[in-house]
């Protein structure tokens, strides 16, 4: 069996679930650099572990980021998600102090909105290839 499709075990359950998640920044605006998007990587695989989840795949263009997560079903996306993103805004700000320009007016650098896929209908060595071709800044 393939290591994404491996049976996890939670205390009254067994479970694979995994979510495709999109995150875009504010107005698309072309932010992020290939130092971003690594850091990034290392935050929200952080953030997963944290909630128990394993970022699966993880990769990102100038504008947007791409995860595959493979999450317990106790774990509510949308909380997640608010996780995610606000944890990475927060640290990258501190560790990044020339990205604050592109915190627009509401003093966010991502879009409020997201998309969130759950995958099982196309197979996840696919959702995970299509992942890895984004095109990383330079």
């Amino acid at each position: 069996m393939d290591d994404m499709q491996k049976i996890r075990n939670g205390r009254h359950c067994a479970f694979v679930t995994h979510v495709h998640l999109v995150f875009v920044t504010k107005f698309r605006h072309k932010v992020f650099t290939d130092a971003h998007v690594r850091r990034m990587e290392e935050i929200m695989r952080s953030v997963c572990t944290d909630f128990e989840c394993e970022l699966v795949e993880f990769n990102g263009e100038n504008n947007h980021v791409h995860l595959l997560v493979n999450f317990p079903p106790k774990v509510a996306v949308t909380k997640l998600v608010n996780s995610l993103k606000g944890v990475f805004s927060r640290r990258l700000r501190q560790e990044f102090p020339d990205l604050v320009r592109h915190y627009w007016r509401a003093n966010k650098l991502w879009s409020g909105s997201y998309c969130a896929a759950t995958v099982g209908g196309a197979p996840l060595n696919v959702v995970r290839q299509y992942i890895e071709q984004q095109n990383r800044p330079v």
